[in-house]
């Protein structure tokens, strides 16, 4: 167990910000799962990661017990779209977790990457081995992956720099009336539904989301979608701001569908080489499951 009583120095804090200071030997996903499991207590009530401390306040930590945070090799299928000695581009398909978290620690991307690379970037820890960004669970399309810890360094500078070209499909209910539109809404998690985000917030990261008409069907427009930053859940929190979610998301206001994903595609991805300086432009292809399902509502 440890025991905080909060000063006039920390008073105003968020709750979790306090604890990634006071217990740094701990992750921040760690103790971010303590405390949605009540094992933080503040004046012997669970409160929420966002609390604002007050000054006499006591703060009592009771840590569960730990697993090993180490991601092990499964022989699991990949399909590689490039390659070269710095990285790798993965198509990765619906309903593959990139990485192991709460309640996924098999069966990942990273445990398929195990197992046919034997060298991967360490920058990301022993959980996300060459991991440079991610795509959410339900998201199919390309995905590039460091080899290298030079590697990884650069394509990271190349993200932050916004020097990445990342080029989505996506399927949407209605008529989008506009051939073509900008969303610069501002990002944050949701403060009632913590597995959702939202733009509904003055607060939040910014995020910018450019989207073109493709094809108009009957009762579904079909974008292209081009995102200038990488926030979670972003094209599906934007879209859906404006009226039009993502088809087979509902999460974010669409029916679900018997696919079981959102019709989410990264299809094509520019960037440089950190190998040869060049740059490169990698597409994967739709998956068959969307191409049928954007057929039937033809």
């Amino acid at each position: 167990m440890h025991s905080f009583l909060i000063g006039e120095g920390d008073a105003g804090q968020r709750l979790d910000h306090f604890l990634m200071t006071r217990l740094p030997e701990f992750s921040r996903a760690r103790l971010q799962s303590w405390v949605e499991e009540g094992r933080v207590q503040v004046n012997g009530e669970s409160r929420k990661a966002s609390w604002k401390l007050r000054s006499g306040e006591t703060v009592e930590v009771e840590p569960a017990e730990l697993k090993p945070l180490r991601a092990f090799a499964e022989d699991i299928p990949l399909e590689i779209l490039y390659e070269d000695e710095s990285l790798l581009a993965i198509n990765k398909p619906a309903g593959l977790v990139v990485h192991a978290g709460a309640g996924n620690e098999s069966g990942t991307l990273v445990n398929a990457l195990l197992h046919h690379f034997e060298s991967l970037s360490t920058l990301g820890g022993e959980l996300r081995p060459g991991i440079v960004h991610r795509l959410d669970k339900g998201t199919s399309g390309v995905m590039l992956v460091a080899r290298t810890d030079a590697a990884h360094r650069n394509l990271s500078a190349q993200f932050a720099g916004r020097k990445v070209k990342k080029v989505y499909l996506a399927l949407v209910m209605g008529h989008v009336k506009r051939d073509a539109g900008r969303i610069d809404t501002a990002i944050s998690r949701d403060p009632v539904n913590r597995t959702k985000m939202t733009a509904r917030l003055e607060e939040g990261r910014e995020a910018h989301t450019e989207y073109y008409v493709l094809e108009r069907l009957p009762h579904h427009t079909l974008l292209r979608v081009l995102i200038g930053t990488g926030r979670t859940h972003q094209i599906r929190v934007h879209l859906s701001q404006l009226g039009h979610p993502v088809a087979g998301d509902p999460l974010y206001g669409a029916p679900a569908a018997p696919e079981n994903r959102p019709w989410l595609h990264a299809w094509r991805i520019t960037f440089t080489s950190p190998a040869t300086g060049e740059e490169v432009t990698i597409e994967a292809p739709v998956p068959a499951e969307l191409e049928a399902w954007k057929q039937r509502l033809l």
